[in-house]
């Protein structure tokens, strides 16, 4: 058995695997709610993040009936961008601003001033955003400078938890490439950008490949959640990269949309390309020397979510999504701008306002729903096309995440794509595809296109429908004119 441990925004998810590449068990731990103490602040406690770990890990061995020393080894993914700071006594210094944290604009600007855009690009591959790490580190030296001087490592989410399972500081180059500190085209920390901005080369924990092994599981976590002392940890990898490998998408030719919390279209890349403009993001893959290229909706699943606990408390996500199918495609000329946390993709904007346009007496609250997703949907087509514009080749679009569960949405991707929408045998995402590196770290398969080819299996393919490709083209036309149309007002 191997174990993929996902440490989410919303909780920790384990699953076990067999040999095949089958899901046996899984167990989630609910994590706290975001802390938003201001507008565009959000904060998790990563003590919070290691009990869920420890809750899962006991759930999914308790589920299964699996003894700890079956598990051959565990592979770690989890929510990107998140600043952990810990102290000398390593121990957490302060919660984690997150990856849809915003309030950073002012350290990205000095980035900017200090090193300049052109060099930035340079030594990353990435503009600066205020999603990303480093200006999240900047942003407490600038307002907390008594935390700063504690600050003794710089860690990830996933790559705390690892610290707690096995006493190690280490990385992997996929979630590194998020952090803004990152080498993306050397697959190295980017010291020359540390080092310009005074940052201590030592914060930064050691680098790996995504299914290198980084560290084993220690005495005192074996006794505290059943697993075996020296169960190898590998590298592991960001959600969305674990998630590409969950899904397959390890080689050319097929994309991802993942709709969780924020809204990602992910593809594979065998050579480095990037867009000038930093509207998506290439970062180095979980696949040993491959780079992905993903466009990121900030606001996806997270304006349903909104919406429901706002608007419709206490109905189910199935029910709206009934209730959005009555409505006509199009939503009678509203629309829906998914920028309830700023935007990233085409909109490099951490300060963008989301909200309904076009509404009249006439509108139902099915037009309310559907306008919704039809605005999520618009907002991962223009990934799609910044995507395809970089050369890469797209034939299908996989479909996963929580929004990938309805059929409803499923269908609306394909038309507003226009692409065939296709989904998996297993939905595990992040989870699965931490399992399946740590099938490859352990010598199960020798690469991670090799363990996808074996496990992965199409289920579902959904065909797009000339009459809705028609509507949502030109509605998507409509949707691109608003927000250029009120930036400056808001």
């Amino acid at each position: 058995m191997w174990l993929g441990l996902d440490i989410g925004t919303g909780g920790s998810r384990a699953l076990l695997v067999n040999g095949a590449g089958e899901v046996v068990a899984a167990h989630t731990v609910a994590h706290e709610d975001m802390l938003m103490r201001k507008p565009l602040w959000a904060e998790q406690r990563p003590e919070n993040w290691w009990d869920a770990a420890v809750g899962a890990i006991q759930g999914v061995l308790a589920n299964s009936g699996v003894s700890g020393s079956s598990v051959k080894g565990i592979g770690l993914s989890g929510q990107m961008h998140g600043l952990v700071v810990l102290d000398a006594e390593r121990r957490v210094i302060r919660p984690s601003l997150i990856w849809c944290d915003q309030r950073s604009q002012t350290q990205v600007d000095w980035v900017n001033a200090r090193v300049g855009k052109a060099r930035v690009l340079e030594c990353i591959a990435n503009p600066v955003l205020t999603g990303f790490t480093l200006p999240k580190l900047l942003w407490v030296q600038d307002n907390e400078p008594a935390n700063y001087e504690r600050v003794r490592k710089v860690l990830l989410p996933k790559d705390y938890v690892r610290f707690r399972l096995t006493g190690e500081f280490a990385t992997e180059v996929s979630d590194a490439s998020g952090t803004a500190l990152f080498d993306v085209v050397n697959r190295r920390w980017s010291f020359e950008l540390a080092d310009a901005l005074g940052i201590d080369r030592s914060v930064l924990p050691e680098c790996f490949e995504s299914s290198d092994v980084t560290g084993a599981v220690t005495r005192e976590v074996a006794e505290l959640t059943g697993l075996v002392e020296g169960t190898p940890v590998v590298g592991g990898g960001g959600d969305q990269a674990a998630s590409a490998v969950g899904n397959g998408i390890v080689e050319p030719g097929v994309v991802s949309c993942t709709l969780g919390t924020s809204g990602v279209v992910f593809a594979h890349m065998e050579e480095v390309a990037y867009d000038p403009a930093g509207r998506v993001h290439t970062f180095c893959h979980a696949v040993r020397g491959k780079w992905h290229v993903m466009g990121v909706t900030q606001g996806a699943g997270l304006s349903l979510q909104w919406f429901r606990n706002q608007l419709a408390p206490g109905v189910s996500y199935d029910a709206l999504m009934a209730e959005a199918a009555t409505a006509p495609a199009g939503s009678q000329g509203l629309y829906w701008l998914p920028y309830l946390m700023g935007e990233r993709t085409p909109h490099l904007d951490a300060t963008a306002r989301g909200g309904w346009i076009g509404l009249t007496a006439s509108h139902r609250r099915a037009e309310l729903i559907r306008a919704l997703i039809e605005g999520v949907s618009y907002s991962q087509k223009d990934c799609l096309e910044i995507v395809e514009g970089l050369g890469v080749p797209v034939g299908s679009v996989r479909a996963s995440g929580g929004g990938a569960k309805s059929p409803f949405w499923r269908q609306m991707l394909a038309d507003v794509f226009d692409k065939p929408v296709v989904t998996l045998a297993s939905q595990e995402g992040s989870a699965l595809g931490a399992a399946l590196l740590a099938m490859v770290g352990t010598g199960e398969y020798a690469s991670v296109p090799e363990v996808c080819a074996a496990v992965i299996r199409e289920q579902d393919r959904v065909e797009p429908v000339a009459a809705a490709v028609r509507t949502y083209a030109a509605g998507h036309r409509v949707y691109q004119a608003l927000y250029p149309a009120i930036k400056g007002v808001l």
